[in-house]
């Protein structure tokens, strides 16, 4: 039997940066945390769990994201769990809810989160404002079942969960004073896709046509039908992508656009207000 020092000193010695996520592997498959490990240097592992380690650590070797290979990601400070079903949530991603945040500060509000995956958006935005109702949609049933399972676990009550396409089973009637999304925005022919674990993850939640905005032409075209007036969109893009989006906003009758950049200086996330009465 190895000893945790030993199968860490092997997975540092292969020097690359999927076997730097050794620690976090063995710890995973031990039940501890990170601490736990250097504690006990000399603790040794049964043959079974020396084994599911070595599957893990040789599964991230050849590119399998972390996220999956654990099944929890935090966003938000929140422990989400993931599946291949869903999207890894990222970092940046938290800016559309700072933003959101932000721009309705109201005690109540009603919002819509469109294409919401692990509810990575929907739970942040849930436990910063208990009393806004917040309806997350998805295409996929098998994301909507871990996005669930993720309010059920952090005792979020106030999201609704709908199976939708976009904007297609949502009541016309109802009106939203924001409406979020994170949607698909890779082009389908981009190179990156073959980088980074993206390989593993769902197609349908990276890429939108040739030029990566067949969903966020979708999204801002119809998203005035759902909103009240003064109600703000805020989507999510690539760094190359806000131009052709304040375009679209203008296009569709939005007022007040801007786009917000990341840490990074990086165009991020694009808003508009549709002041316009239905």
């Amino acid at each position: 039997m190895s000893s945790v020092k030993q199968l860490l000193s092997a997975a540092a010695e292969l020097g690359t940066e999927a076997a730097a996520d050794g620690p976090l592997l063995l710890a995973h498959v031990l039940g501890r945390d990170r601490s736990w490990l250097y504690a006990w240097p000399e603790y040794r592992l049964d043959a079974n769990k020396q084994k599911q380690y070595k599957s893990l650590l040789q599964r991230r070797l050849s590119g399998e994201p972390l996220a999956y290979l654990t099944g929890h990601k935090e966003f938000w400070s929140l422990d989400l769990q993931v599946t291949p079903a869903t999207l890894i949530p990222r970092p940046e991603t938290e800016l559309l809810v700072e933003t959101a945040l932000a721009l309705h500060s109201q005690e109540t509000a009603k919002v819509l989160d469109l294409g919401t995956g692990s509810g990575a958006i929907a739970l942040a935005l849930a436990s910063e404002r208990p009393q806004w109702q917040i309806t997350a949609t998805d295409i996929s049933g098998a994301a909507l079942e871990v996005a669930t399972e993720n309010a059920r676990r952090h005792k979020l009550g106030n999201i609704q969960f709908l199976h939708s396409h976009w904007f297609d089973s949502l009541d016309t009637h109802r009106r939203y004073d924001l409406i979020l999304s994170n949607p698909p925005y890779v082009a389908e022919n981009d190179p990156h896709l073959l980088e980074n674990g993206l390989p593993h993850e769902p197609v349908t939640a990276l890429t939108a046509g040739t030029d990566g905005l067949d969903d966020l032409r979708r999204i801002i075209g119809a998203a005035s039908d759902h909103l009240a007036p003064g109600g703000w969109l805020l989507v999510e893009h690539g760094l190359d992508q806000a131009l052709p989006l304040q375009q679209l906003f203008e296009d569709a009758g939005f007022d007040n656009i801007k786009t917000v950049r990341d840490l990074e200086h990086r165009d991020r996330v694009t808003l508009g207000c549709y002041s316009r009465t239905p």
